[in-house]
């Protein structure tokens, strides 16, 4: 069963050319990470002048906890958020020890 999900985060306005730079070209391990994490159809989206970012992804795997767990401690995944981190800015509303704030899915057509 595939699981849609959206997550959203502020971006800091000098952080925003930075921001798109890296994704341009983003490094090839990450890509296979989010696919080796049961992750596809990943997008971000900008939203100017709010300077808020808009994820979304389709997770197809069977326990999301487990492959988020391995995301966090794949090493080259820490490099590309010490990159990424510094330029995003959290919402205000984000859970204790969370950064980019979980979104209810509402609607679905296909």
């Amino acid at each position: 069963m595939v699981q849609r999900m959206g997550r959203v985060i502020g971006i800091k306005p000098e952080g925003i050319a930075r921001y798109k730079e890296l994704h341009a070209a983003p490094w090839p391990d990450i890509v296979k990470r989010l696919k080796e994490r049961n992750i596809q159809n990943f997008s971000i989206f900008l939203r100017e002048p709010e300077n808020l970012l808009f994820s979304y992804w389709e997770y197809t795997g069977t326990d999301f906890e487990a492959d988020s767990a391995r995301n966090q401690e794949d090493p080259h995944t820490k490099e590309w958020w010490n990159l990424t981190a510094p330029l995003q800015d959290p919402l205000n509303s984000i859970e204790e020890g969370g950064w980019w704030a979980s979104m209810e899915q509402v609607f679905y057509a296909e």
